[in-house]
């Protein structure tokens, strides 16, 4: 069995002490990004939202003005460099590539910021991880005793972010372990843990709430295949997403004039935006309102939460396609949610079982990330800790690992592995 003396001993002296001190400046800075970001993107986008919601008219004007800006900032400020999310960091791991410029900070925490609160229909998580990770990119790179452990240094970065962002520790190591980790030494595990410690103080002592003010107090052995179902229905889905991604960065990839991309990205969006206002951002105030409503299988609800499944995937391809900063995260979480709610308000419509729309909603959330990033375990760690609670624990890892499976037999790739995308 590797003990801790043994694990120090395969770390140079000199450079163990160092490591550690690099790991704990990390996990902080890293908390403290991604706290500061989450904060501001929620409080700037609810005023948005509310003064579009009360002039219509600003659907048209903000995602033009935020994709606009976006643009700019890149073209005058950030090298001409357009951001690539998640593949940034796969493409720093090897020996022989560039190391994530510094610039990547500003830049991903700008561009994630404007791109959500004028509407951009994506999330500022992975504009968190990649500019948490270049953290970790510029350490290792300060100091030539810690060259050898970039990529460790990265990954504690990404997981100090992603405790930060939803409040869950193992959330965040999982979610660089499943994701990004391309090696996992003894090394890995001391700087992610370190790093993920500070974070949780951090979030300790700033008392971030949980993201989602759920109550779950039960469920029903009854429940359990459509709880399997649940899992299919997400797995299909996130191919939905995921396809849809690939498609439309394709596609908008064949305009050759840039501006000409932000035009048709901001026709979908704006309109889309109009019929749909909970399409707006990451679309967590949506989920919050309709956590506290009751929902009737009606007409009117249907058309609502049809058109949410049907055009959010559309909307956040059209706004990364067009150059927005983000990721498929927060769309995975809110069509997650949609999907639990309508699956279980259409179940109980036609045949009484009495499912509780809000134990779907949870499981929704955590089966579509699952299946659209392919980690199950990230995803079950990462729900339980942005709604506080684990009395779905089992049936979140069924659903998790069922949606995964789904997806991998339809399409073998996430949005993060395909090549080309």
């Amino acid at each position: 069995m590797t003990t801790f003396p043994n694990i120090r001993k395969k770390i140079f002296p000199s450079s163990f002490h160092q490591l550690i001190v690099a790991s704990l400046l990390i996990g902080f800075l890293s908390a403290f990004l991604a706290i500061t970001l989450k904060r501001i993107t929620e409080h700037y986008e609810t005023i948005f939202l509310g003064q579009a919601m009360e002039h219509p008219v600003y659907f048209f004007v903000f995602p033009f003005f935020g994709l606009s800006v976006v643009y700019f900032l890149r073209l005058y400020l950030f090298r001409r460099k357009e951001n690539k999310g998640i593949k940034e960091i796969f493409e720093s791991f090897s020996p022989e590539a560039k190391n994530l410029p510094i610039y990547k900070i500003p830049s991903h925490f700008i561009n994630g910021f404007l791109t959500v609160i004028f509407g951009g229909s994506t999330g500022i998580e992975v504009s968190t991880v990649v500019a948490s990770a270049t953290l970790g990119s510029v350490a290792q790179q300060k100091e030539h005793s810690l060259y050898q452990y970039k990529n460790e240094l990265i990954c504690a970065g990404v997981a100090a972010g992603i405790t930060a962002l939803f409040g869950s520790p193992i959330a965040g190591i999982l979610f660089a372990f499943e994701v990004i980790s391309k090696k996992r030494t003894s090394t890995f595990f001391i700087t992610t843990i370190v790093a993920v410690c500070m974070a949780s103080g951090l979030i300790y002592v700033a008392d971030e709430q949980p993201l989602f003010a759920i109550d779950v107090t039960i469920w029903h052995w009854y429940a359990i295949p459509y709880f399997l179902l649940m899992g299919i229905l997400s797995g299909l889905h996130s191919v939905y997403l995921t396809r849809c991604v690939l498609l439309f960065k394709n596609q908008f990839s064949k305009i050759s004039v840039h501006f000409h991309r932000i035009l048709l990205a901001v026709a979908i969006l704006s309109i889309s935006l109009v019929l749909l206002p909970q399409l707006y951002g990451d679309g967590y105030h949506a989920i919050n309102r309709i956590l506290d409503t009751a929902n009737p299988f009606t007409l009117s609800f249907l058309f609502t939460v049809g058109g949410i499944l049907l055009l959010k995937p559309i909307v956040t391809s059209a706004t990364l396609a067009a150059g927005g900063d983000g990721g498929i995260f927060a769309p995975s979480l809110f069509i997650g949610a949609f999907l639990g709610l309508f699956t279980s308000v259409a179940l109980n419509s036609a045949f009484g079982i009495g499912l509780l729309p809000v134990n779907f909603m949870i499981l929704g959330m955590a089966a579509m990330l699952s299946a659209s990033i392919h980690a199950p375990f990230t995803a079950l760690f990462l729900v339980c800790g942005i709604v506080n609670d684990y009395t779905l624990f089992f049936p979140l890892l069924a659903v998790c690992l069922i949606s995964k499976y789904t997806a991998k037999l339809v399409c073998p790739y996430t949005v993060y592995s395909f090549r080309n995308a």
